[in-house]
């Protein structure tokens, strides 16, 4: 989908579609795509401060709304995207970096345990939000700082332990701030063979997942002990299908916008599956997307 968008000037009444990996969503009000960080701290500058500010990397993971998103929307991927060799074991990655290429970066200066990023479909401030995972690694496992901003331009570091961590999820980042980088420790290695292994999982992935189609990845967190995918097949829903959002016959916890869904058919295909699923199994399955745009995101972005 193209994005005919001009860096480092704003922009009105833009599509979202094109910046998300589900190509679903209304307008954005005003978008953002800055040039590089000192050109975002300028424009931060500018904003009144009561500004709605949205922020989106490669747009996976996301859901935006019919109606679009009010206020302005910054565009973080090909923006935030320097990375930087800090120290023989150390990276300093922006947030706009697409995970996988923190871990060919890696990989390319010889450091190892870092592969499992390349499975993570987005960026890395996508990943620190909500602590990604994938090939049975979590993104902030690897963390030792990170850098934030805020609504006044200001950047602020902390070191991982600031922050609490868990299985697709974190808490400590302040209100009003938002990850700019985060610097990362891996181990020394074989680059040759971290590169290997790093195609290999890729190759895996593409073979059980539906990675050449709009999703937003994995729709539901694993509930403990079992996985979200498992239930959603034995409850017989593979290729449900409500509008043009359908439920992958390749991996169920894919759902597909096969055409044109609008956010409304895709809340109501996730519904439709935490019922169905509650009924055949009794257990209940957690969203793993984050709503944007909505009014009520508190009950799972109600169709209204």
């Amino acid at each position: 989908m193209k994005r005919e968008i001009v860096k480092g000037k704003v922009q009105q009444h833009v599509s979202m579609r094109p910046f998300t990996s589900w190509h679903i969503g209304g307008e954005a009000e005003r978008l953002y795509w800055p040039l590089n960080l000192p050109d975002l701290q300028a424009f931060l500058k500018t904003l009144p401060p009561n500004e709605p500010l949205t922020w989106i990397g490669l747009g996976s993971n996301t859901l935006v709304a019919d109606s679009g998103i009010s206020g302005t929307t910054i565009i973080t991927q090909g923006a935030l995207k320097e990375m930087t060799l800090t120290s023989p074991t150390q990276i300093r990655a922006e947030a706009g970096l697409s995970c996988a290429q923190v871990a060919r970066f890696a990989a390319k200066n010889n450091l190892v345990e870092g592969e499992f990023l390349a499975g993570i479909p987005g960026t890395i401030g996508g990943a620190l939000l909500m602590n990604a995972g994938a090939f049975g690694g979590e993104t902030w496992e690897k963390v030792i700082r990170v850098e934030t901003i805020d609504r006044s331009g200001t950047i602020h570091t902390y070191p991982a332990s600031h922050f609490e961590y868990a299985y697709r999820h974190i808490k400590g980042l302040k209100d009003g701030e938002w990850f700019i980088a985060a610097t990362f420790e891996f181990v020394p290695g074989n680059g040759q063979d971290s590169l290997a292994k790093i195609k290999a999982l890729l190759e895996r992935r593409a073979e059980t997942q539906p990675t050449g189609e709009p999703s937003c990845g994995s729709v539901f967190r694993n509930p403990p002990g079992n996985y979200a995918a498992r239930l959603i097949e034995q409850a017989g829903l593979k290729g449900y299908k409500i509008g043009d959002a359908q439920i992958s016959e390749k991996h169920a916890n894919f759902i597909l916008n096969t055409h044109n869904a609008t956010a409304h058919d895709t809340l109501a295909l996730v519904h439709h599956i935490q019922k169905t699923v509650q009924a055949h199994s009794g257990i209940h399955l957690e969203p793993e997307f984050k709503c944007i745009g909505f009014f009520d995101t508190d009950s799972m972005c109600k169709l209204d």
